[in-house]
C-alpha cells in the first residue's frame, strides 16, 4: 500500500496509489463493520479526519476497515500527475534521527584525519529534531540564515505503527508500519558553530525536514526484506541528484544498525507511539558535507537548486529551494 496526501480541486485528500500512477481516495472505499473500532476510530471515519492527518489511518488499516477492490473502474480515477502531492503525513508525534551508516561516519572522520570513534559500535545513537517542520515534495522556503552552507541528507525513515516500551530486538520490526524517503535539510555553518558547545544539532537542522512522496507499508517491500539476527535488513538502492546530476549512491542494507536495533534501543524506558518517525541517518555519500570533506571541495546548495532523492520502491522526493520573504 502506497499512501499519499494530495491536493485536488481545492480539496486535500488521502489516497492510495493504484497501478503506479492512479489514485484511489479513501473517501471512495467501502468499509467493513468491525467491533474493533474505538470511539476515536468512529470519530475519525465520520469526519474523514484521515484527510487532514493520514496517521489516523494506521489503526484503521491494521483493523482492515477499508475494502480494497480487486477490480476497479479506472476511467474516472485521478492521475498522480494531475494533483499536487503533499507530505504523506502532516505532523508526526515525534522525530528521532539516528546515525546508522558507518561508512558515512568513517568517511567524515578520515577526511579530517581522525580515527573512527569506537563509541559508534556501542549503541545506535540518535537526536531529536523538530516534528513541526515537516513538509513534502515541492518548493521549500528557507530563511536567509540557513542558506550559506545549505545541505541535504539522503535518509530512509520508518513510521511506528503501534505503542510499545522496552521492545525486544526480536519483536522490534513488528512495530514498523511503513517507510518513507526523508531529507534532513542542514545548515552546516550554523550546525558546526552550535555543536562546539557539545549540544545539538539544533538550529542547524530544525528548520526543515521533507518526506514523501508516499508512506509505503511493509508488504510493498517484502521481496527486498532480508531477515537477520539483528532484525530485518532492507535491500533498497538510494540515490540523490542535484539539478538532475547524480551525486550520491548507497543501499539501505549497508546500515550498521538495523531499524530493529534502533527501535529496541530507543524504547528502553521510553514509550513509542503510532506516528513516531525515526530516520536512518545519512547514508554513505548522502550529503555535501561528506562529499566536500572527501573531495576537498566547498560546494553547497543554492537558491533555485532542485534536490531529488530516490529509494527503490519508495519513489522520488523532489524539492526546489526558495528564499522565504522577510518575516514570513
Amino acid at each position: 500500500m502506497k499512501i499519499i496526501r494530495y491536493s485536488t480541486k481545492n480539496t486535500i485528500k488521502a489516497g492510495l496509489i493504484y497501478n503506479e500512477n492512479l489514485i484511489i481516495s479513501f473517501d471512495d472505499l467501502n468499509r467493513c463493520n468491525s467491533k474493533k473500532l474505538t470511539k476515536h476510530d468512529l470519530y475519525v471515519l465520520k469526519n474523514k479526519l484521515y484527510n487532514v492527518e493520514p496517521l489516523f489511518l494506521i489503526p484503521l488499516i491494521q483493523k482492515s476497515i477499508f475494502k480494497i477492490p480487486t477490480e476497479i473502474e479506472t476511467d474516472n480515477m485521478e492521475n498522480i500527475n494531475d494533483v499536487i502531492l503533499l507530505s504523506p503525513i502532516t505532523k508526526p508525534n515525534s522525530f528521532r534521527d539516528a546515525y546508522s551508516f558507518k561508512q558515512h561516519v568513517e568517511a567524515g572522520r578520515k577526511a579530517r584525519n581522525l580515527p573512527m570513534i569506537k563509541e559508534f559500535e556501542i549503541n545506535p545513537v540518535y537526536y531529536y529534531s523538530n516534528h513541526s517542520s515537516f513538509s513534502g515534495p515541492g518548493k521549500i522556503y528557507l530563511n536567509n540564515k540557513h542558506i550559506n552552507k545549505l545541505d541535504f541528507e539522503l535518509e530512509l525513515a520508518v513510521v511506528i505503527g503501534k505503542e510499545g516500551k522496552n521492545i525486544s530486538l526480536k519483536n522490534a520490526d513488528e512495530y514498523i508500519f511503513g517507510f518513507m524517503i526523508l531529507n534532513d535539510w542542514s545548515a552546516r555553518d550554523v550546525q558546526v558553530e552550535e555543536m562546539k558547545l557539545n549540544l545539538g544539532p539544533a538550529k542547524g537542522k530544525d528548520f526543515c525536514t521533507t518526506i514523501g512522496p508516499y508512506l509505503v507499508t511493509k508488504d510493498e517491500i517484502k521481496n527486498e526484506t532480508i531477515s537477520t539476527e539483528k532484525g530485518n535488513v532492507y535491500d533498497l538502492n538510494m540515490s540523490a541528484y542535484i539539478n538532475n546530476s547524480k551525486v550520491s549512491y548507497d543501499n539501505s542494507k549497508n546500515m550498521y544498525w538495523t531499524f530493529a536495533e534502533i527501535i529496541s534501543h530507543v524504547s528502553t524506558g521510553t514509550t513509542l507511539y503510532p506516528g513516531d518517525v525515526i530516520g536512518s541517518g545519512t547514508c554513505a555519500t548522502g550529503c555535501l558535507y561528506e562529499l566536500n570533506l572527501t573531495n576537498k571541495t566547498d560546494n553547497w546548495l543554492q537558491i533555485d537548486d532542485t534536490v531529488r532523492l530516490e529509494i527503490d520502491k519508495l519513489g522520488a522526493l523532489e524539492n526546489k529551494i526558495k528564499l522565504e520573504k522577510d518575516n514570513e
